[in-house]
């Protein structure tokens, strides 16, 4: 069996702790990131809806780097939104994030996110390590 890495952020560690999945895992040379949502480090949902996808990947880089890789790494790009009128939105700000990198990207429609209302964003990823 391939030997499994958890990835937990600073700051990340009640994701593990107290909701009990881990940001990412990483198993030999590719890291699977969870959905990654639009929450602050203080916990709290970021409202304004450009401020909550910019935040969404703040906290992708985040575990890209506490694995030691960047957005150039990604291989994979899943993205659920509650509306997909935000395409757009979402695309301009992938591309401060991502600009020149290529992974394979699907987007989906969701009715909601996290059981809770105000979320429109969740990003998860797969990246190819050094």
């Amino acid at each position: 069996m391939a030997t499994r890495t958890i990835i937990v952020p600073e700051g990340m560690e009640f994701i593990r702790d107290e909701l009990g999945y881990a940001p990412a895992v990483r198993v030999e040379q590719r890291l699977y990131i969870a959905g990654q949502i639009g929450r602050g480090s203080d916990r709290q949902l970021v409202a304004d809806k450009e401020a909550q996808f910019t935040q969404v990947f703040e906290n992708l880089r985040q575990v890209l780097e506490a694995a030691g890789a960047g957005f150039e790494h990604l291989v994979e790009v899943t993205s659920y939104l509650t509306d997909m009128r935000d395409l757009p939105l979402y695309m301009q700000v992938r591309d401060r994030y991502m600009a020149g990198c290529y992974p394979a990207w699907t987007a989906i429609g969701a009715a909601s996110l996290c059981g809770a209302p105000g979320y429109f964003l969740e990003v998860k990823a797969i990246a190819e390590l050094d």
